[in-house]
């Protein structure tokens, strides 16, 4: 049996002894077997936490991928083994931190905003797609922004939205007839369907053209605020949040549209932890309060469209408010 494969079957019997040897005579814990599984998607996947710890502090990769699409932290999540799953989530927590390697690769495989800023769009009755049949936004998505609409407007008065897309929640947020709705959006020719379509004409609704980041002089403070914008990535959600305190009135409810890592269970919830943690550190409380969207998203829902962007069962829709408002 070749070192790797040594490894390998050391994880799956949960053999620390074994492991640390076999470690310290170098070998690699990076190895795939013919399954296509690492030492530690073996010890994960069986329930062995000292052994998925001794793995990861030895350089193991967390966010590896089997063939399946399937991290170590999947198949704890999936086999039930709590204990495993939290060392695996509290280590993609840090790395996270740290070295954001997920969003990082995303970020090279994806348009930037500036792409898509100056890219042609396609409008129909149930999907908004860019010029590479990407989905924008998708009228599956309705039901969760009426969720975000009724979170962001349960205090009344003053919102604003980042990101019109098919305006599904601003529609949803007239209905709650706020004091003023103001709206941003970058691209031009979303911005011209808003003016064709009667937006501007709106007594209570306020139109900014532009980038959120061009145009943050000209807003004010607000009771509610919900972010989704296209093209961009969670730095630049962080960095929307920087702001937060100025733009969010005391008490005020904010969302924004969670779809962060949304092909990958466990990469989902380390991200919701991990933007959960960072938003605590600024002063917001985040309550994810779990929709279910299995019966939504049919293969004949994806027909046309180049890149399933949601393949998960549940979507947890963020609800931040400042901690000291909530204590």
């Amino acid at each position: 049996m070749e070192e790797g494969e040594m490894v390998c079957e050391a994880a799956r019997k949960g053999d620390t002894a074994k492991l640390r040897a076999l470690i310290d005579s170098g070998a690699d814990v990076s190895f795939f077997d013919r399954e296509g599984l690492s030492p530690l998607m073996h010890a994960a996947r069986l329930g062995h936490a000292d052994a998925v710890k001794i793995l990861l502090e030895a350089g193991a990769p967390w966010n590896a991928l089997s063939p399946s699409n399937l991290s170590a932290g999947d198949f704890a999540m999936d086999s039930g083994h709590q204990e495993a799953f939290e060392v695996l989530l509290n280590a993609g927590i840090q790395a996270e931190l740290i070295l954001g390697t997920i969003t990082r690769k995303a970020n090279k495989n994806g348009d930037s905003d500036e792409d898509y800023l100056g890219d042609r769009i396609t409008f129909s009755e149930d999907k908004l797609m860019d010029s590479n049949s990407k989905a924008i936004m998708m009228a599956w998505e309705k039901p969760l922004m009426e969720a975000h609409a009724k979170a962001v407007c349960s205090g009344g008065g003053h919102i604003l939205n980042i990101g019109f897309g098919m305006g599904l929640v601003d529609t949803a947020i007239q209905q709650y007839k706020p004091a003023t709705h103001t709206i941003i959006e970058a691209h031009p020719e979303v911005y011209n369907r808003m003016l064709h379509t009667g937006w501007g004409e709106k007594d209570n609704v306020k139109i900014i053209f532009g980038r959120w980041q061009d145009v943050l002089p000209q807003l004010e403070s607000y009771d509610g605020i919900f972010f989704d914008t296209y093209g961009e990535y969670y730095e630049d959600l962080r960095e929307f949040h920087q702001h937060l305190p100025t733009l969010l009135k005391p008490g005020g409810i904010y969302s924004f549209f969670n779809g962060l890592c949304g092909g990958n269970a466990f990469f989902h919830v380390v991200y919701c932890h991990l933007v959960s943690l960072e938003l605590e550190n600024l002063g917001y409380s985040t309550q994810l309060i779990p929709l279910p969207v299995k019966d939504c998203l049919g293969e004949e829902v994806w027909e046309g469209v180049k890149h399933k962007y949601w393949k998960l069962d549940t979507y947890y829709l963020p609800v931040c408010q400042s901690l000291q408002d909530s204590e």
